[in-house]
């Protein structure tokens, strides 16, 4: 789906989303607020791509970072939980992977990890993406994009 169908889907339910980005370093909010009419559902985003930050900004557990790494299911749920509830949004996405060419703390390239959060609860979508840097951050950004639209699409979520 495109970033015009999540905003206008959005807007059809009155409901907004929030985003904490540390792969994408903000492509989905960019994505998102390149819709003209975007400022009605988009409430903000946080690029976090330092570790601390994830912490910080976002409130993923300290301990979880330090003990799985940033690059983790657990940490893609508290981003989107974290998103959801700083920026004050109904949803919140949260992205956390490796898009290359090395691997991060033992994770290979094209792990991507995207968490969602919304007014039913939060759970995880984990991909494995072929491509280079470039094609596997844009694709992680329409994966974020298609994850948030498919549970918009299910009626009184």
């Amino acid at each position: 789906m495109s970033a015009e169908d999540v905003v206008r889907a959005l807007k059809r339910r009155g409901e907004t989303v929030a985003t904490a980005e540390s792969l994408t370093a903000g492509l989905v909010t960019a994505e998102l607020t390149s819709v003209p009419g975007s400022s009605a559902v988009v409430r903000g985003g946080l690029v976090v791509y330092a570790t601390d930050l994830k912490h910080a900004l976002a409130g993923v557990d300290a301990a979880l970072l330090a003990d799985r790494g940033a690059v983790h299911p657990e940490v893609a749920r508290q981003l989107a939980e974290g998103a959801r509830e700083r920026c004050g949004a109904t949803w919140g996405l949260g992205l956390t992977g490796v898009a290359g060419p090395d691997s991060q703390d033992g994770v290979a390239p094209g792990t991507v990890h995207i968490g969602l959060s919304g007014p039913s609860g939060s759970f995880v979508d984990t991909l494995t993406l072929g491509g280079d840097r470039h094609e596997v951050r844009a694709r992680s950004t329409a994966a974020a994009l298609d994850l948030l639209h498919t549970h918009l699409e299910i009626p009184d979520e």
